[in-house]
C-alpha cells in the first residue's frame, strides 16, 4: 500500500485493534450499528455460494470452512455452521472469540478451533478448507499483507475450494477510514490484489437491498 496512504504499519495495526476491543461483543456491534441488515446479508451469501456447491464433478465440497474475521461468529452460526460439517474462527479480538463460544449455541460444537490471530499472521492449515470466507475485514490489511495472505489461502483449500471476499468498496480510489484504523479500496484495486496473489475470479455480485448511505458491498469468488 502506498505509503501515503499507511504512513506507519504497526500504528495501523495496532489502532485497529485497539478499536476493536472497544467495540461491543453483538451482531450490532460487529456490524458498526448497522445489525439489521444482518438477514439480508447472509440471504445473499447463502445465494452466492449455494452456486459453487451444487451437485457436479468439480463442485465445492462442504467438509470444513474457515471464518476470517469472524468476530462474534455471525457468519459462522448463520452462513457457515448449516452448511459445512467443520467451520473454524480467526479474529484478532479475544472477547469476540469467547463470545462467539455462547453465542453459537449447540451447533459451536462443531467448531474446531478458535485462532486469535490477526490475518496478516495468519496462516490456514494447508489444503484444510472448502470455502475460506473473509468479510468486512480486508481493509484492516495494507495491499502487501492482504496479497501474501491470499496466497497463503490458496495453499489451504482443498480441491475445488473456493476463496470468498465479501466487503465494502469504495467508488474510486482507496479511502482511510482514522477511526477503525482501515481503508476502503475500490474495485479495480481489490481485483489487481487478487491478480497479484494469483488468484482467478470466477464470480462476482454486488449486494443489494443495503442502505443507501453505506459502500457498496460486492462479493467476490476465487481459488
Amino acid at each position: 500500500m502506498a505509503s501515503d496512504v499507511v504512513e506507519d504499519e504497526l500504528e495501523f495495526y495496532s489502532k485497529a485493534e485497539k478499536y476493536w476491543r472497544d467495540v461491543p461483543p453483538t451482531v450490532d456491534g460487529m456490524l458498526g450499528g448497522y445489525g439489521h441488515i444482518s438477514s439480508i446479508d447472509i440471504s445473499s451469501s447463502r445465494k452466492f455460494l449455494l452456486r459453487f456447491l451444487r451437485d457436479g464433478p468439480a463442485r465445492t465440497g462442504t467438509s470444513r470452512a474457515l471464518d476470517c474475521g469472524a468476530g462474534i461468529g455471525r457468519i459462522t452460526k448463520r452462513l457457515l455452521l448449516p452448511l459445512f460439517k467443520e467451520v473454524d474462527l480467526v479474529d484478532v479480538t479475544e472477547d469476540f472469540l469467547s463470545k462467539a463460544r455462547s453465542y453459537l449455541g449447540e451447533e459451536g460444537r462443531r467448531v474446531r478451533n478458535f485462532f486469535c490471530c490477526g490475518l496478516q499472521d495468519f496462516s490456514p492449515e494447508p489444503s484444510a478448507y472448502d470455502v475460506i470466507w473473509i468479510q468486512w475485514v480486508i481493509g484492516h490489511l495494507t495491499d502487501d499483507h492482504l496479497a501474501s495472505f491470499l496466497k497463503r489461502c490458496r495453499l489451504g483449500l482443498r480441491p475445488h475450494g473456493i476463496i470468498v471476499i465479501k466487503d465494502n468498496m469504495a467508488q474510486e480510489g482507496v479511502i482511510m477510514d482514522d477511526v477503525d484504523s482501515s481503508v476502503c479500496r475500490d474495485l479495480d484495486v481489490v481485483r489487481k490484489i487478487i491478480r497479484h496473489a494469483g488468484l482467478h475470479l470466477l464470480a462476482q455480485e454486488k449486494q443489494e437491498n443495503f442502505p443507501d448511505e453505506i459502500y457498496h458491498v460486492y462479493t467476490l469468488a476465487m481459488r
